[in-house]
C-alpha cells in the first residue's frame, strides 16, 4: 500500500518532467503538443495531491522505503504538512500553466518557456514531498536550478539577467548552509530519515544556547531559510527580477520564494531546539518585515511593491517560527501563496486599474480620537474570539504577541473609514470586514494548529531575552502602523520627502551588491558564463 501510494504522488512531477522533455522537441512558438501535456500533468498532480490527502486523513504519516544506503537517499514522506503544501502547489501550477499557455502566445521559445515551467514545477513538487535529508538537498537545489533558467529567458535584457546573477550567488550560498546542515545531522544521527531525527531530537532537554550538533545544524537552517526567502540584507534580487514573464513572478512569490518558511515548518524541531537559530529569525524576519513594509509605501512601480511585499510577508514568517507558532506560520504561507499568485497574474488589469481610479475616497480627518477608537474596536473584536478559542493570556506571551499584531492589522482596516469624513455605512463595512478576518483567523488557526499537531512541536515558550527581542519588534510594528494610518493625513515636507527617496532606494543596501558584482559598470556584460 505504502508502494502504490508512493508511485501516485510521484506520477505528479514525473508527468510535469516529461513535459520538459516534450518541450525539447517542440520548444518553438506553436506548442500546441507542450501546451497539451502540461495542462494534462497540471490535472493529473490535483488528483493526486487528493489522494494523497485522503490517505494521510485516514492511515496517518506514510513514509515510502529509502532508496539509499545507511538510512540515507531518497524516500518520500506525505503527512499534513507535505500534503497541504502538495495540494496548494499543484494548485497554483494548474492556475499558472494555463496562463502561461496564452501569455506568451506567439513567442519563438514559447515551448521552451513552457519546459522550463514545467521543470521548476516537477522540482518544488519534490521538495516538499521529500522524507529524506538527502532528497531534500537535492530537490531544494534543483529547484532554484531549474527558477534560474526562468529568470534569464530573455537574455538581452540586462537588468533581469542582474537580478539572476545576484540571485544565483545568494541561492549558493543558502545551498552550502543546507548541506552543511544536513552533513551536521547525518553524522550525529546516523540517518538522513527525517522522522527518526525529529524524534531523537524530541527526546532530548528543552532549547538551550549550545552550539551542539543540533543548535549548529539549527543555526544553518535558518540561514539557509533566510537566504532562500530573500532576507535583508539579500533582498534586493528579489525586487529586480520584475522583467521577467509574469507567470515566472506568480510561481516565484507564491511558490518557490516559500521554501525558506517551509524548510522552518519542515525542520521545526531542529530549528526550535536551539535558541540561537530561533533568535536569528525573530532578529532578522522582524527587521525585514518592519523594513520591507515601509519600503513598499515609496515605491512608485506595482511589481516592484509586490516584491518588497513577499520579502516583508517572508520576514513575517519566519519571525513567527522563530516564536515557535508554526502553525500560524503554515496559516500565513498558504493564504500569501493564493494572494500573491492572483496579484502577479492580475497586475496588467489595466481596466480594474481605471476603474480603481475613478473611486472618490472620502478625505481623511486625522483625529487621535478617532485613530484610538479604532484600535479600541479592533482589540474588543479580539477579546471575546480570543476567549472562545481558549487562548490564555497567562500562559505563552508570544501568544499575545501573535494576538496584537493581529489587532494592529484589524485596526489599519478600520481607522481610514472611522477616521474619515465617510457615511457611517462605510465604516460599518470596515468594521464587518474586520471581524471577519478576526474571525477567519481564529478558525483557520485552530485548524492548521490540529492539522499540525502531530508534526510540529507545541511552543515551549521563549526565554527572557528572546521575549525583550518580540517587545522591540511589536513596538516596530506598532509604529510602522500607527504611521500608515496617519501619513494620508499630514501634508508632504522636504524631510519627509527626502527619507522617502532613501526608503526607495532601500537604503542603498542593493547598490553595495551591484557594486560587489560589478553591475554598476557601464561595460558590464549582460551574460557571463557563470549563468
Amino acid at each position: 500500500m505504502t508502494s502504490l501510494l508512493t508511485l501516485l504522488v510521484l506520477v505528479a512531477p514525473a508527468s510535469f518532467l516529461a513535459v520538459r522533455l516534450v518541450a525539447l522537441a517542440r520548444p518553438g512558438d506553436e506548442p500546441d503538443l507542450v501546451a497539451r501535456s502540461g495542462n494534462l500533468a497540471a490535472v493529473v498532480g490535483v488528483i493526486a495531491s487528493i489522494g494523497a490527502g485522503v490517505a494521510v486523513a485516514l492511515d496517518g504519516l506514510i513514509e515510502s522505503p529509502t532508496w539509499g544506503w545507511g538510512g540515507v537517499g531518497f524516500s518520500i514522506r506525505l503527512d499534513p504538512l507535505s500534503t497541504l503544501m502538495f495540494a496548494m502547489i499543484t494548485v497554483l501550477a494548474l492556475v499558472i500553466f494555463r496562463y502561461s499557455c496564452t501569455y506568451l502566445e506567439g513567442d519563438e521559445r514559447h515551448g521552451r518557456f513552457l519546459g522550463r515551467l514545467a521543470a521548476t514545477v516537477a522540482a518544488v513538487e519534490v521538495l516538499v514531498l521529500a522524507g529524506n535529508l538527502a532528497l531534500l538537498v537535492v530537490a531544494w537545489i534543483a529547484t532554484s536550478m531549474a527558477l534560474h533558467q526562468l529568470l534569464v529567458f530573455y537574455r538581452d535584457r540586462r537588468r533581469a539577467v542582474i537580478a539572476a546573477r545576484k540571485k544565483f550567488i545568494v541561492a549558493r550560498l543558502g545551498d552550502l548552509f543546507l548541506i552543511a546542515a544536513v552533513v551536521v545531522l547525518i553524522v550525529h544521527f546516523g540517518t538522513g530519515n527525517m522522522q527518526q531525527i525529529f524524534d531523537a531530537v524530541a527526546s532530548t532537554a528543552q532549547p538551550t544556547w549550545q552550539l551542539d550538533a543540533v543548535g549548529l545544524a539549527a543555526l544553518c537552517l535558518a540561514i539557509a531559510a533566510m537566504l532562500k526567502s530573500a532576507q535583508f540584507p539579500t533582498y534586493g534580487w528579489l525586487v529586480e527580477v520584475m522583467d521577467t514573464p509574469t507567470p515566472v513572478s506568480a510561481l516565484l512569490h507564491a511558490g518557490i520564494l516559500n521554501a525558506g518558511p517551509f524548510l522552518a515548518i519542515r525542520m521545526a524541531y531542529v530549528i526550535d531546539g536551539a535558541r540561537v537559530s530561533t533568535t536569528m529569525l525573530i532578529v532578522v524576519g522582524g527587521f525585514t518585515a518592519v523594513f520591507a513594509s515601509v519600503t513598499l509605501l515609496t515605491q512608485p512601480s506595482v511589481k516592484v511593491a509586490l516584491g518588497y511585499s513577499s520579502a516583508a510577508h517572508m520576514g513575517f514568517m519566519l519571525m513567527i517560527c522563530g516564536m515557535g507558532l508554526f502553525p500560524a506560520a503554515l496559516l500565513h504561507l498558504v493564504a500569501h501563496s493564493f494572494y500573491k499568485a492572483h496579484a502577479f497574474l492580475s497586475s496588467g488589469g489595466v481596466i480594474d486599474e481605471a476603474r480603481a481610479a475613478k473611486v472618490a475616497l472620502p478625505r481623511r480627518l486625522g483625529s487621535p480620537t478617532r485613530i484610538v477608537a479604532s484600535a479600541a474596536i479592533a482589540l474588543a473584536m479580539y477579546l471575546p474570539l480570543a476567549v472562545v478559542f481558549g487562548v490564555r493570556f497567562g500562559g505563552n506571551p508570544v501568544v499575545i504577541a501573535v494576538g496584537g499584531i493581529l489587532v494592529m492589522g484589524t485596526t489599519q482596516l478600520i481607522a481610514p473609514a472611522l477616521d474619515s469624513a465617510g457615511r457611517l455605512a462605510g465604516t460599518v463595512r470596515a468594521a464587518g470586514l474586520a471581524l471577519a478576518v478576526t474571525a477567519s483567523f481564529f478558525v483557520l488557526e485552530a485548524g492548521a494548529h490540529h492539522l499540525l499537531s502531530d508534526t510540529v512541536p507545541e511552543s515551549v515558550g521563549r526565554d527572557p531575552f528572546q521575549l525583550a527581542l518580540i517587545v522591540a519588534v511589536l513596538v516596530a510594528f506598532a509604529t510602522v502602523v500607527l504611521l500608515q494610518i496617519i501619513e494620508p493625513t499630514r501634508a508632504a515636507g522636504r524631510r519627509r520627502q527626502r527619507l522617502a527617496i532613501h526608503f526607495r532606494n532601500g537604503l542603498y543596501v542593493n547598490a553595495m551588491f551591484d557594486r560587489a558584482i560589478g553591475a554598476l559598470r557601464a561595460d558590464a556584460p549582460a551574460v557571463q558564463s557563470s549563468l
